[in-house]
This record gives structure tokens, C-alpha cells and sequence, in this order.
């Protein structure tokens, strides 16, 4: 069952953002799928394995999971679909909150975006929640001490 939560930010110190910040700077490599390099689905699919999620590697493939959110709703963990080829969804991010996104892009590798970027504002396509309820807690909230 996936449950729906109101939008926020994962907490600085999730289990989400810690994996997020030690992959920021990966390079971009076309067909990654681990740390040493990878492409926009791979870094998603790589990142949700960390949770025990299983994803496909490819973003029209990944934009069949779950279910479709409006942008409204986007929660930390939500995965956003782009169309930055012209011929339909060809990137994916994983939402972090405050309208930022995490991705791997073909210019700087892993790194974070505002969705409002005009280059993303103007490509965004839609959002999917992948997420159950026990790995959506456990990939966003802060552990307890």
C-alpha cells in the first residue's frame, strides 16, 4: 500500500540526503548504474537499492512506477520525469523538497536543481510516488539518537 504524505523536505540529516550528498559529484556516465559513474536512471535506481527498492533502468520505464502525483504534492522521495530530448520522458531526479531535486545530469553529474530552473520549469512532465510508507519513513526521517 503507498500512502500519501503532505509535501516537505527530508531532513537534512535523513537516510535520503546523507546517501544524496555522498554521491553529489559522481560524473555523468551514459549506462551508470553504480558510484563510479551514472546516468539519470541509474543514479534513481541505484539510490532506491540503497532502501531496497527495485527501479528500472530507464526513466520511461521508471515514470510506469507507482503512481502519478501533481507537483503540488510532491513529497521527498518522489520521482520527477523531464522531457529534455523533444520526444517524450528521456530524465529522471528524485525529489529532496523546498522544490529542489537530485538527478545526475550529462554536464556536471550528480547535483541538485531547482524545479523552477527554467531549463527543468520548462521540461518537467510529471511526478510518480514509488514509495511505501515504512521505506518512504525510513529513507526521510532524521534517525533516532
Amino acid at each position: 500500500m503507498l500512502l500519501s504524505f503532505s509535501a516537505g523536505t527530508a531532513s537534512a540529516a535523513s537516510p535520503m540526503n546523507e546517501q544524496i550528498d555522498a554521491l553529489i559529484g559522481t560524473p555523468y556516465k551514459a549506462g551508470g548504474t553504480s558510484d563510479k559513474g551514472f546516468d539519470c536512471s541509474g543514479f534513481t535506481q541505484y539510490l532506491f537499492a540503497q532502501f531496497n527498492l527495485e527501479l528500472p533502468h530507464n526513466s520511461a520505464a521508471q515514470a510506469k512506477e507507482g503512481y502519478w502525483i501533481p507537483q503540488s504534492d510532491l513529497r521527498p522521495g518522489d520521482l520527477v520525469f523531464f522531457n529534455t530530448s523533444g520526444k517524450g520522458i528521456s530524465h529522471v531526479g528524485v525529489y529532496i523538497g523546498d522544490r529542489m531535486f537530485a538527478h545526475s545530469a550529462s554536464d556536471e553529474g550528480v547535483t541538485k536543481s531547482s524545479l523552477d530552473e527554467s531549463y527543468y520549469k520548462k521540461r518537467y512532465v510529471s511526478a510518480r510516488r514509488v514509495l511505501w510508507e515504512e521505506i518512504y519513513t525510513q529513507m526521510t526521517s532524521e534517525p533516532a539518537e
